[in-house]
């Protein structure tokens, strides 16, 4: 039997149920029919001695000289019309006028008297000269309510028997059909459990469902599984902190509606469609995302693995990855990128002018020379010192520096409006470096695109350490003089994957403004667009609070 499936082990387990169960029934329907039988048989009984028992002419019988003359054959007459074993009429003293047995007649009855002599009428089951019987035993009343004789009519329980087994075929048949229809359900539920269960035995059910549970808590990445209806029905640990699920938000169907998601990433849980690496931001993390339909087979056969129907769908398996980090490092890249284009722009603009000091001082024109290469130094040392004085971040200001050479080789004047930090500390160094390299790296980057091939383009970086409501904060605007932004888009211009470039398709545009939004959040500070600003085009204005009272 170990190696029984469970639903196996279910049919010989109903099955021996449905027979006790038909069994028991048999035997109480058995009784019941026989104590109905017997509960009839007196109720008859007991009618036919009382219309014996209230007929004048055996009032008039009994007070008689000889009573068993008169009455012995009304009494035959009356068994045979009633169709009952005996019927005897006696007197109080048990001393019977009539009986089946004529050699009986003048001897005692057998049986309990005591109930009809004080006037009641009473049935019972007793053993006499024709063996058990029921009885009815009925007094026989004169005028002043006296006790003058005694009737008692019977049936043998042989013959009460006889019409007990007469209801036998309608149990048999009760029984039959309760076996019949208990069996039937019984296989029914045991070929819904084979398909369900795929016919495995309870300990490999068992270890399937540990295994399960075991790989849904070890699992690095997050798990989601949604029905048909786009609910949540389960999902792992790693899942919940991913999307900052509530506990027990998966203890049932839960609707995205209520979780709190960004509506990009809701409508594709939602809609259940496939999905293959794809980004979306959730308020403090990038994750990619993988979906693919949970599918069964329609119908399985007995035997393990046989499927017979087509696969039918039971929802989504959506797996999460977190790919915050992997963005970040890829954020400090293209700042090392843009840095290495900067440096080769400033290479060779430097090879240009070593080559004009070197031709000048060919020309025997050493003064022009002097004085070429003097300018040229104290700009660039003048650049230099104004952006470290004013950005206390290596990263970022190297950055700027280098956006700076980029926007040149690109035909574009990128002006730095600089304020000095304040000497105390409190400025952009208490951020974080990686975020403040997305921000204005991303903001930079998607004005220098919206001003190029225009004429005269011109981009304005302005940053400053000021009062925000009693309190430091760091605050970086970057003005363009572009198109500026569709009125259509100033409410999408942050979401992921929304894009005014529309003329670059697959290019993976959509990603930037959603990246500087994700890291401003979560540094606490907030994303402002003005796309009416006075000298035309956008500008986007962040501000970032800062540690009160932290120091460097």
């Amino acid at each position: 039997m170990r190696k029984w499936s469970l639903a196996s082990r279910l049919l010989i387990g109903q099955l021996a149920f449905i027979l006790c169960l038909s069994a028991g029934l048999s035997w109480a329907l058995y009784v019941q029919a026989e104590q109905h039988s017997y509960e009839e048989t007196a109720d008859r009984m007991l009618s036919v001695a009382e219309t014996i028992a209230a007929d004048p002419f055996v009032l008039e019988s009994v007070t008689g000289e000889n009573p068993s003359a008169a009455l012995q054959p009304y009494a035959a007459e009356v068994m045979g019309s009633a169709h009952v074993d005996f019927l005897t009429i006696m007197a109080p003293d048990r001393t019977r006028f009539t009986h089946r047995n004529e050699s009986e007649i003048g001897r005692q009855y057998i049986g309990s008297v005591d109930q009809a002599l004080d006037g009641t009428s009473f049935t019972e089951v007793y053993t006499g000269t024709l063996g058990p019987s029921v009885r009815a035993m009925v007094p026989v009343l004169d005028s002043r309510g006296e006790v003058r004789a005694l009737v008692a009519a019977g049936l043998t329980v042989d013959r009460v028997a006889i019409a007990r087994d007469a209801e036998l075929p309608g149990l048999f048949i009760i029984a039959t059909a309760a076996l019949a229809w208990g069996t039937l359900a019984s296989l029914l539920l045991t070929r819904y459990l084979r398909r369900t269960t795929q016919d495995r035995r309870p300990d490999e059910l068992a270890g399937v469902f540990a295994f399960h549970d075991a790989a849904l808590h070890s699992l690095r990445e997050g798990l989601l599984l949604i029905n048909n209806d786009g609910e949540l029905v389960l999902r792992n640990d790693q899942a919940a902190e991913l999307l900052g699920l509530p506990d027990g938000a998966a203890e049932g169907p839960t609707d995205f509606r209520g979780l709190g998601l960004p509506e990009p990433l809701a409508e594709l849980l939602r809609s259940g469609r496939t999905a293959v690496d794809e980004f979306h931001f959730t308020k403090d993390r990038i994750l990619v995302i993988n979906q693919s339909p949970a599918v069964a087979a329609g119908a399985a056969g007995a035997g393990r693995g046989r499927k017979t129907g087509e696969p039918r769908r039971l929802g989504t398996v959506t797996t999460l990855r977190d790919h915050t980090e992997v963005e970040a490092l890829t954020g400090q890249l293209q700042s090392m990128r843009t840095l290495t284009d900067a440096l080769q722009a400033q290479a060779h603009e430097h090879a240009n002018r070593l080559h004009t000091v070197v031709s000048l001082i060919e020309l025997d024109r050493p003064a022009e020379a002097l004085e070429f290469a003097t300018r040229d130094l104290e700009q660039s040392q003048q650049l230099a010192d104004d952006v470290v004085s004013a950005v206390g971040e290596p990263a970022l200001a190297a950055l700027l520096a280098g956006k700076r050479a980029q926007a040149r080789e690109r035909g574009i004047d990128l002006e730095l409006v600089l304020q000095p930090e304040p000497e105390d500390g409190t400025g952009s160094a208490l951020l974080d470096s990686g975020e403040l390299v997305t921000i204005v790296g991303n903001l930079v980057d998607n004005a220098m695109d919206a001003v190029q091939g225009l004429p005269d383009p011109h981009i304005t970086v302005h940053l400053a350490v000021v009062d925000d409501g009693g309190r430091p904060g760091f605050r970086l605007c970057v003005q363009d003089s572009g198109p500026g932004v569709p009125a259509e888009a100033r409410q999408r211009i942050f979401e992921q994957g929304f894009s005014t470039k529309a003329s670059l398709p697959g290019t993976g545009r959509g990603f930037g403004l959603a990246l500087v939004n994700q890291a401003v959040l979560r540094l606490g500070g907030t994303l402002q667009l003005d796309p009416t600003a006075e000298s035309g085009g956008a500008r986007f204005t962040v501000l970032l609070p800062l540690p009160e009272g932290a120091h460097r």
